[in-house]
């Protein structure tokens, strides 16, 4: 039975489907909420980690001093050879951990926007499931340089560094393939001051017409989830 572990960081950024996925495998999930102030638990009563997203830069800890401690704690993860799923800030806490460089993005990607999918990881398992383009949620400002021994997953035309693999067991995805209905709306509404009008941010009423993708971005988050779910 694995003992799953979430990290969250701001109420309205929820694990989406990946909490569906934990319950139908019957799987043992706790959640830590860092913005109550909650405290991690130990690294050796976890098997996996997955760490959420959220607005804030992995350089605010002066504004969120959790995010040292949480650092830490991702770096302990990483050490006892835990399975780790970070998205959007989650795979920048990864990055960083790692030793890379997180930074600005050139512009902000905001909406449903298609990534390509790089050679390395065609046979990766578990990216296998990935098409060779995938339109994608995304919502960021921040991007990261591939840590040293990953393997670099897709790019998309406004973020080159979309995705990373290290170790088969660590797993940093800039967007959102976790999304559900709630959560995209949840998202919307706690982010409208981000929603202006650029060449990669969509408005509100376009992404929320792109519902129809959520459906294929659940497929892919399960297909991760299965093939790590492989690993011993």
């Amino acid at each position: 039975m694995k003992r799953i572990h979430i990290i969250q960081h701001v109420p309205y950024e929820t694990p989406g489907c990946i909490e569906s996925w934990i319950k139908e495998k019957s799987y043992n999930y706790t959640i830590t909420e860092l913005y109550k102030g909650e405290t991690l638990p130990e690294v050796s009563d976890i098997d996996w980690l997955i760490i959420m997203g959220g607005p804030m830069s992995i350089h605010d800890t002066d504004e969120f001093p959790w995010l040292a401690a949480e650092k830490n704690f991702i770096l302990k993860a990483v050490e006892a050879d835990k399975v780790i799923v970070g998205i959007c800030l989650g795979s920048q806490l990864i990055a960083n951990v790692l030793g890379s460089s997180v930074y600005k993005n050139r512009v902000k990607e905001i909406g449903w926007f298609p990534v390509k999918r790089s050679e390395p990881v065609v046979d990766l398992p578990p990216l296998k499931k990935f098409n060779e383009t995938e339109t994608v949620f995304h919502w960021h400002g921040d991007t990261f340089d591939i840590p040293d021994g990953s393997l670099h997953g897709f790019i998309s035309d406004a973020c080159r560094n979309q995705c990373f693999l290290y170790n088969e067991r660590v797993l940093g995805l800039q967007f959102h393939v976790e999304v559900t209905e709630d959560l995209l709306e949840s998202m919307i509404v706690n982010g409208l001051d981000e929603i202006v009008p650029a060449q990669y941010i969509e408005s509100a009423d376009e992404i929320r017409k792109g519902t129809s993708y959520i459906k294929r971005n659940n497929e892919l988050m399960y297909s991760i989830l299965d093939e790590l779910d492989k690993l011993r």
